[in-house]
């Protein structure tokens, strides 16, 4: 084989394109679904005076609203008692309104608190600006307050601090190291309850301090991280979490206590709710509905007392375990919640907010107290309708201005916008005026609707071009890679049919530039569209330009079984795309490929000569089958972990042995030195194997994590994890070099892995090894069938360029094995359903401080460990089966877009937010799953050169 020729440069060139086109693509589903909502030029509306004169909200990060209102949420534990938050359920029996606060994906911190206090949705790809100090970009209920006092996390507090006016927010926060994962998160809770009696109790030495608390339109922000930290770190169903809502609940009385003595007043309104909830395996960020239904309890001045429940019932099976059917349940979205508050102290609301007050709706009580036969309802649900007006006027003028051809939404189409909802708000101006305020409600009821439709309007306006774009670009892709693959370059000079070609593709590329130039389109456009026009160009230039060629292929080529074949590779990735959400498909597949497979497919003669063999690939594929089918909510079993641990090294010695049989004519020396190699692997392996017993001992007594076992973890991790890469032996076998990546890895999943991970290791890599044999056996096979028929000595198949190689009918099948190798990579470390389904337990073994961005990088480096192996094995398949570097991932590239438009169709922001996120998770899971391919292709052929890849090549055609 020849490497690096200048004939090998088109295909390293497509490799290039192909990685940035899927790697830009992704931006497409938030540009066509998810844009940024801010805009800045609206005017600020709100009541004159608000019923309460203060305002004080807690938010209780990562609170489930089931384990806080249930009757026993907790049966497991022992002593459990049957209300775990006797303060706050007895605020909605006797003197409040409750309710579930649905909250959107991501349902991280950062957006949850931006929806609950600036009353707006971030665009989904909003948490990549940052989770820390970055200061925000969109008004928010602390900067329309006269002032603000806001405890807590450092995580939170100082992205509205500096996104207010200057000196109006004050803040108190923990120091960042104080969020250890493997202590007592409590004493974060209990850090703000005491530094709010601490403001309290310099008040009353301080005449300027007391003055400015007593101001009205204050709003005081406590955010309790405790249930966060010990979600993530015991889970939710824990005694631990359990204690945590009771010292939160304890917390929230105190508060209430401590507001009544310093004012003595009953002018306080409280809101108590969570920025989202927390899965059972104690993560959050998808639309999982245990992340999605959050809490909501409001109580005090302004806001009404307990209602019996309507007719139907407002409650659902969610919350019958609460004891509370007797009792209206209101619910409500979570930017909601801006809005209420907003009213509640009189205070404009946030500009960019699009909550809708809950009030608004006459036929059902919101919360608000009704004092005056409804005119403050009125009055708020008018506010709230020239909120949105006010918004949507904005956008809708810059739509007009920026967009040739314009259609306005229909129902503000009979005339300009301002003027036809400014007749809908004075109509309703007039209703309150005659005291007919349900009429008046129902009027704001209406305006609110529409204009919050006119809003979705106006930010999916684009979404036909960027899908038509989006689809032309795939199919142009696919079209592109296929010409590269099935048809050579030609030799012929420019004609004059090329360079209508080149013309028409520069005509077309300006025309939509200049289209966007006059629309002022955001800047992606233009980069989006340069892909299917290029990719078309380059495919229609190749056909055209070997229009011979082609009509040769099409006659030699039997169509009728390629379309077959096509239909069967099309129905299995639409079946990969199913395995999704459906994750048995993954052990239905490796049945197919360990049963079926060799039975119909495998010769006789190969199935004969090949027994063990046989039974190698088939016994491999069912174990690994298993694997899909285990329950993904694991619990932390070191025992697992350890028995994975010890196949790891029965594997590795027997890569070893192996690899050192076929070593035997190298010197004795070289020998040894891969000998001594190995056995210094095993023994890092064995000691990560009792650094973390040792370690997830200690963190089960909560004894913290021992610096000894962090500074040991860390040192094995990194000294194993780097040894195959600095480990140099002269011209090792293919064998010996995988062993030592496999060894090398190996530690990744005893230390961080939670249970099974490293049974699922072992065994996909022995399934990698068996399918590498099987495949040179069956290549061999048909080679030597070929030349007995016709009876020549060339090599069919045979490339030492990619500009030579032409894809044999196996080539297609080895494409979609690869395809299905590589998702099977991802899933086995985690639930593909769900990006937020990595367990973070075994990485408090590392990190017990939280840092996000160490911990995400240490969760995917486990992800990318599988890979790695994937990569060499792939690369070394390659040689076998003599086809030039990279020629077998061209053919998955090309077909594995039809996973990528099918998850790109069904993104949806509709419907449940368990579907929106998952829709979301899909696409760019499977695109990223695409670019990393590419990557490893090129990581194996790098980890693999110098091998002596030829020589099982050759004892394989021995064998047959």
């Amino acid at each position: 084989m020849s490497h690096g020729t200048k004939k090998d440069r088109p295909v390293l060139r497509l490799l290039l394109i192909g990685l940035i086109f899927h790697l830009v693509y992704i931006g497409t589903v938030f540009d066509c679904y998810f844009t940024s909502p801010v805009v800045n030029g609206m005017q600020s509306y709100g009541l004159d005076r608000g019923p309460a004169k203060r305002l004080v909200l807690i938010v209780a990060d990562g609170l489930r609203a089931d384990l806080l209102l249930s009757k026993q949420p907790f049966p497991t534990i022992p002593g459990s008692p049957e209300t775990v938050a006797p303060h706050l359920r007895s605020v909605v029996e006797r003197r409040g309104a409750f309710g579930v606060s649905h909250t959107h994906v991501p349902t991280e911190s950062r957006p949850g608190h931006v929806a609950l206090i600036g009353g707006m949705y971030e665009d989904v790809s909003a948490v990549t600006k940052g989770w820390k100090t970055n200061p925000v970009d969109f008004d928010s209920v602390f900067n329309r307050s006269s002032h603000t006092y806001s405890f807590g996390s450092p995580d939170i507090l100082p992205m509205f601090a500096q996104g207010a006016t200057p000196g109006k927010v004050d803040m108190w926060m923990f120091h960042e190291d104080e969020e250890d994962f493997t202590k007592d998160a409590t004493a974060l809770d209990t850090w703000v309850l005491n530094h709010v009696r601490d403001l309290f109790h310099n008040a009353s030495t301080s005449m300027a301090l007391n003055a400015q608390m007593r101001a009205e339109k204050t709003v005081f922000f406590l955010h309790l991280l405790g249930l966060d930290t010990t979600g993530h770190s015991y889970r939710p169903f824990s005694r631990e979490y359990m204690n945590n809502i009771q010292v939160v609940d304890n917390i929230v009385r105190q508060t209430e206590q401590s507001f009544s003595e310093f004012y003595e007043d009953s002018e306080t309104a409280f809101v108590f709710t969570a920025d989202h909830g927390m899965s059972r395996i104690g993560n959050h960020g998808d639309g999982d509905p245990d992340n999605t239904q959050t809490p909501l309890i409001a109580w005090g001045k302004g806001i009404r007392g307990p209602l019996p429940d309507s007719n139907p019932s407002s409650h659902d099976d969610y919350s019958a375990p609460w004891d509370l059917t007797r009792l209206l349940r209101r619910d409500v979205e979570q930017a909601d919640v801006a809005a209420l508050m907003s009213t509640l102290i009189g205070i404009d609301w946030p500009v960019n907010s699009v909550g809708v007050v809950p009030d608004v709706d006459h036929t059902r009580p919101g919360y608000l107290l009704d004092v005056d036969g409804g005119k403050t309802q009125a009055e708020a649900a008018l506010v709230n309708a020239r909120v949105l007006l006010s918004h949507y006027r904005v956008k809708h003028a810059r739509k007009r201005e920026h967009t040739l051809f314009y259609k306005p939404y229909p129902y503000f189409s009979d005339g300009e916008t301002y003027l036809s909802g400014q007749m809908k708000l004075s109509e309703i101006e007039h209703l309150i005026k005659r005291q007919q305020y349900d009429d008046a409600r129902q009027a704001s009821s209406k305006l609110i609707k529409h204009t919050l439709e006119g809003l979705r309007y106006l930010q999916t306006y684009d979404r036909t071009l960027i899908g038509a774009i989006v689809v032309v670009a795939y199919l142009g892709w696919i079209a592109y890679g296929a010409s590269t693959i099935l048809v050579p370059p030609s030799s012929t000079g420019i004609t004059s049919r090329l360079q209508a070609i080149d013309l028409v593709a520069a005509v077309t590329l300006c025309a939509f530039w200049t289209l966007f130039i006059l629309q002022k389109s955001r800047g992606s456009f233009y980069l989006y569209i340069i892909f299917p026009v290029y990719f078309w160009h380059q495919a229609i230039r190749r056909f055209g330009s070997n229009v011979d060629q082609l009509r040769k292929l099409v006659s030699t080529t039997h169509l009728s079984g390629l379309f077959v074949r096509g239909g069967l590779v099309v129905v299995t990735l639409e079946g990969m795309v199913l395995a999704y959400t459906h994750r048995s498909i993954w052990s239905i597949g490796f049945l197919i490929m360990g049963l079926a497979w060799p039975l119909f497919f495998w010769p006789n003669e190969v199935q004969a000569r090949n027994k063990l063999l046989h039974r190698s690939w088939t016994i491999s594929c069912l174990a690994t089958a298993i694997f899909p089918l285990l329950d993904v909510n694991k619990k932390e079993s070191i025992p697992t972990v350890l028995a994975g641990g010890v196949c790891m090294l029965v594997a590795g010695f027997y890569g070893a042995v192996r690899a050192s049989r076929e070593w035997r004519q190298l010197p004795r020396t070289q020998r040894i030195s891969f000998q001594r190699a190995v056995g210094v692997q095993c023994g890092l392996l064995i000691s990560s194997m009792i650094v973390t017993a040792s370690t997830a001992l200690r963190l089960r007594q909560k004894l913290g994590l021992p610096l000894l076992n962090q500074i040991a973890g860390w040192t094995i991790l990194v000294i194993a994890s780097g040894f195959p890469f600095l480990l140099r032996i002269e011209k090792p076998t293919p064998e010996a070099r995988i062993t030592t990546l496999f060894l090398g890895f190996s530690v990744c999943f005893v230390i961080l892995s939670i249970s099974s991970e490293g049974l699922f290791y072992c065994s996909y890599a022995t399934t990698l090894f068996v399918w590498t044999e099987v495949e040179t056996v069956l290549r061999a096979y048909r080679h030597r069938m070929i030349l007995k028929e016709e009876d020549n000595k060339s090599e069919v198949g045979l490339a030492s360029t990619i500009e030579a190689y032409r894809p044999q009918a196996d080539d297609m099948r080895i494409a979609v094995f690869f395809l299905f190798f590589v998702q099977v990579a991802f899933f086995g470390t985690g639930n593909v359903a769900s990006i937020s389904s990595f367990y973070l337990e075994p990485v408090y073994r590392l990190v017990p401080i939280f840092s996000p961005f160490l911990m995400a990088t240490l969760l995917i480096f486990k992800i990318i460990a599988p890979y790695i192996i994937l990569s060499a094995f792939f690369a070394l398949l390659n040689a076998r089966l003599h086809l030039p570097p990279f020629s077998l991932f061209l053919v998955a590239l090309t077909l594995t877009d039809v996973m990528t438009m099918t998850f790109f169709f069904k993104v949806t922001d509709t419907g449940s937010w368990l579907e929106i996120g998952q829709s979301i998770s899909f696409f760019c899971v499977s695109s990223l799953l695409l670019v990393w391919s590419a990557g490893i292709c090129a990581i194996g052929e790098i980890l693999m050169a110098g091998t002596t890849m030829h020589v099982s090549n050759a004892k394989a055609k021995k064998e047959n």
